[in-house]
């Protein structure tokens, strides 16, 4: 192997890319700080907010039970779901008025804002770092998502 006799300070086993990605002697990439700060944080917020929407979802199962666990359910009859559960404001006012299926609609609700505001956080993120091929691919993912949330009024 070629041996260099030079005092200047060679890199060890990595090489930096342009974007700041780093990629081992090995050929496999390594992700920087920034990246690993991220991965952190969304995979917290990931899993933290699933525990609260199940928390949240399981607490309204609950007091719709003691409220209503000793009816017979009507399956002849297809009965949706009332308007005032169908919209977030209206699901945040059900939930103050103390009732259990407003509360079960709210950890749903909860449930389903999540991947939208990872995909956001995701967005600014990239935003901030400057990866435009990134904030485009997410920016088209966020209008996908907005377009098949706004769509279903």
């Amino acid at each position: 192997m070629y041996k260099n006799n030079s005092r200047e300070p060679q890199p060890n086993h990595l090489e930096i890319l342009k974007n700041n990605s780093e990629i081992d002697s090995n050929h496999k990439f390594v992700k920087t700080q920034t990246e690993q700060q991220l991965a952190f944080i969304l995979s917290n917020f990931l899993q933290y907010g699933v525990l609260i929407a199940n928390v949240v979802v399981l607490w309204g199962g609950i007091l719709y039970l003691i409220e209503h666990g000793s009816e017979t359910a009507q399956y002849q009859i297809f009965q949706g779901t009332s308007a005032e559960l169908r919209s977030p404001i209206s699901i945040i006012n059900t939930v103050l008025s103390g009732s259990s299926t407003g509360i079960i609609q709210l950890g749903l609700l909860i449930l389903v804002a999540i991947p939208v505001l990872r995909v956001i956080i995701s967005f600014l993120t990239f935003l901030w770092t400057r990866e435009f091929v990134y904030v485009i691919i997410t920016a088209l993912v966020l209008c996908s998502l907005g377009y098949g949330l706004i769509g279903a009024y």
